[in-house]
């Protein structure tokens, strides 16, 4: 199943074919019908997913809903679909950090929209439209990390798990509340949860609705480091100077380091090191190759 998910391709340097990691995970043959449900979610108004992108090849991808805890309205689902797609091809771009506007992450779905759409096909959409954006973003080759900021709720806790890494502030907190709301997890973040931390762990956060603080959540593994300050810009920085020694490099040869960790992370062995092969063929005797090779790079 994972390499039909990545049969579609598309050309890069050197004229090699490889796997299209953008591919959607759900499409009309799921019986997922994307512009009907677009168009649902387009009446639900409010918010925005903002982005910018960095000279040093680092976006900051925003969710500004801050009256609402940062909660997704239809809208900015829709705008965050625009988004990861800007960001595919962002041949210049490294990293990305997503965060949350106001000092706080994420509270998940607007409820107006989770009310409106309330039938049984309608959240079935709205699952596979979530899935389909969260996957692709998991799937950017860009090295990303969730920047938790206060509350991350619900499907806020499900886009953290969508990120390589996540650093928690002081007092925020992640938990998976879908329990108490009579659901489980719908995009995709059961899944991802289970391969960050196991199905035991993943199994206790879900069905006990746990709240990870900062502590916790190093303990058990679910986020990389607890930062110093719980101040919005002060955070902001602390992320930066994280994730900078990851992106240091040239865009090419980051962006080819995130492709081979995706193809092991997704694909059986096989075709893992046949796209491991061909993404090799990228970098070789490229430019900074062949820059390493003329300063007689040494490792210390």
């Amino acid at each position: 199943m994972t390499i039909l998910l990545w049969k579609s391709f598309h050309r890069i340097t050197h004229g090699r074919l490889l796997p299209q990691v953008s591919m959607s995970l759900h499409s009309h043959t799921h019986g997922f019908e994307e512009e009907k449900i677009k168009k649902k979610l387009q009446q639900f108004a409010g918010g925005s997913v903002d982005l910018s992108k960095e000279d040093d090849g680092i976006g900051i991808l925003t969710l500004n809903n801050p009256r609402f805890m940062n909660a997704f309205t239809g809208v900015m689902m829709l705008e965050l679909q625009e988004r990861v797609a800007e960001l595919e091809n962002w041949t210049d771009g490294k990293g990305l950090i997503v965060r949350g506007a106001a000092n706080t992450f994420c509270s998940g779905s607007d409820l107006n929209a989770v009310r409106a759409l309330s039938s049984p096909q309608d959240g079935m959409d709205m699952c596979m439209f979530m899935q389909n954006t969260l996957t692709r973003l998991m799937r950017l080759p860009l090295i990303t990390v969730a920047l938790v900021q206060g509350k991350a709720l619900g499907g806020g806790a499900e886009l953290t798990t969508a990120c390589d890494f996540r650093l928690m502030t002081p007092e925020s907190e992640i938990r998976f509340v879908h329990k108490q709301m009579g659901l489980v997890p719908g995009w995709g973040g059961a899944a991802r949860l289970v391969q960050i931390l196991g199905s035991s762990p993943a199994l206790k956060l879900l069905s006990g609705a746990v709240k990870v603080d900062p502590v916790t959540a190093l303990r058990i593994g679910l986020v990389e480091a607890a930062l110093s300050s719980s101040d919005e810009l002060e955070s902001l920085e602390e992320t930066r100077t994280w994730l900078r020694p990851y992106t240091k490099g040239p865009p090419a040869v980051i962006q080819a380091v995130k492709k081979v960790v995706s193809a092991g992370r997704e694909l059986q062995l096989e075709a893992a090191l046949m796209t491991e092969k061909e993404i090799f063929g990228t970098v070789w005797g490229g430019p900074a190759n062949l820059q390493a090779l003329a300063q007689r790079t040494k490792h210390k």
